[in-house]
Parts: C-alpha cells; sequence; structure tokens
C-alpha cells in the first residue's frame, strides 16, 4: 500500500508563492535595464537572460518540491511503521497524534485515537520506503511551468513594443498588478485583508530586486 498525499497537485499557497518567485526574479533582469543606454541588444540579452534563470529556478524549485512531498510521505511512513510495531497502545496513541495537525490532535479523546489505531493495524502491511507517485511528478511539473510562465506578461512589452522607455512603464506596471494580485490571493487564503497584503506584496517585491540588483543579482 502507497501512503496518500492529502495536498492537492499544487497547494494555493504553493500556487501563490511559486507566482512571487518567479516574477521578482524576472524583475531583477527587467529592472537592470537603463533607459538611456540600453539598446535593443541589451533588451535581447535581458529577455534570453530572463528566460534561462526562469527555467534553471523553476527546474531547481521541482526538484525542491519533490524532496519536500519525499519527505513529507516518508515521516508519515515511519510514524505508521512504528504504530503498527510497538506493543505499547499509549505509546501508539501518542504517535497517532504527533502525526496530525496539532488543532486536530487536541480534540481527540483516547478512545478515538485507539479507533485510529486499531484501524491501522487492519491495513495491509505498509511499503519498506516513501516514493514519488504520478501526481508528485505533475505537481512538480507544475511548480515549474508556474515559475516559467508568470514572467511571460512582464516580458512581452519589450517584444511589442519599440520604444524602451513606454516599454519599461508597461511592464513595470503589470509586474506591479500581478504582484498586488498575488498578495490579494495570500491574503484571502490566510484570512488576513486581501487588498492590505497586496500592497504589502508589492512593497516586499520591489524591495527584494531593489536589494538584489544592489548586490549585483
Amino acid at each position: 500500500m502507497s501512503i496518500e498525499s492529502s495536498k492537492r497537485l499544487l497547494d494555493p499557497i504553493d500556487r501563490v508563492s511559486e507566482v512571487l518567485f518567479g516574477l521578482i526574479m524576472v524583475l531583477t533582469f527587467t529592472g537592470s535595464l537603463s533607459v538611456a543606454e540600453s539598446g535593443r541588444d541589451d533588451v535581447r540579452t535581458m529577455l534570453i537572460g530572463a528566460v534561462g534563470c526562469n527555467i534553471a529556478w523553476g527546474i531547481i524549485d521541482a526538484l525542491l518540491y519533490l524532496m519536500g512531498a519525499l519527505a513529507e510521505k516518508g515521516r508519515g511512513l515511519i510514524a505508521l511503521h512504528s504504530v503498527r510495531k510497538t506493543a505499547d497502545p499509549l505509546h501508539a496513541q501518542r504517535l497517532i497524534a504527533n502525526a496530525m495537525p496539532p488543532v486536530i490532535a487536541s480534540i481527540l479523546e483516547p478512545p478515538e485515537l485507539e479507533t485510529i489505531r486499531q484501524r491501522l493495524l487492519k491495513l495491509p502491511a505498509p511499503e519498506a520506503r516513501a516514493g514519488l507517485d504520478k501526481e508528485d511528478w505533475l505537481a512538480a511539473v507544475g511548480v515549474f511551468i508556474l515559475v516559467f510562465f508568470c514572467t511571460l506578461p512582464v516580458g512581452l512589452p519589450f517584444l511589442f513594443m519599440t520604444e524602451l522607455g513606454p516599454a519599461m512603464r508597461v511592464s513595470n506596471g503589470i509586474a506591479i498588478a500581478m504582484l498586488f494580485v498575488t498578495g490579494w490571493a495570500f491574503g484571502s487564503m490566510t484570512g488576513r485583508r486581501p487588498w492590505l497584503v497586496g500592497i504589502a506584496m508589492v512593497a516586499i517585491g520591489t524591495v527584494l530586486v531593489g536589494m538584489t540588483i544592489a548586490l549585483g543579482g
């Protein structure tokens, strides 16, 4: 039997994080252009660098997602093996409670934990080690796609507009709007004021981009 994750292919919080990382990455490139000194060759170089960097970051982020998924499944499998091996019901109940979110564990009484333990004991023998399944790989692909494609709207003005100044203003406007929407979504998911989190996300993104450019990124 495989230990299935209850997470969706890509959690909404994960989606917001991936979009934010991708936006900050591409903004470090677009923000480094100078209207007075940059030409079409510089714009082309910037776009190639931004796309290449986000491809690399997307791959890295996808691998990190797979590592996290494997670690999560491994912890669950270790807990299951421990529950099935121990002969002490009270110790098994503590293991079960520790494997649950604290809020849920806090409302379960010992008889309920014992019922869970009994049901776990009746399950078929679990696999020896955790592994990745189709959903994990699909989620990793989703991470890569999010990181890569969220950069496209910010770079499109440089492809279709001949004047660098207006292109930069449109690009920055798109980036600010995307940062605000990202913050709005995050605020809605976490019970915060969406508009306030949206403004904060724009400010944080701007500061992070400025720091990255200042440090030579």
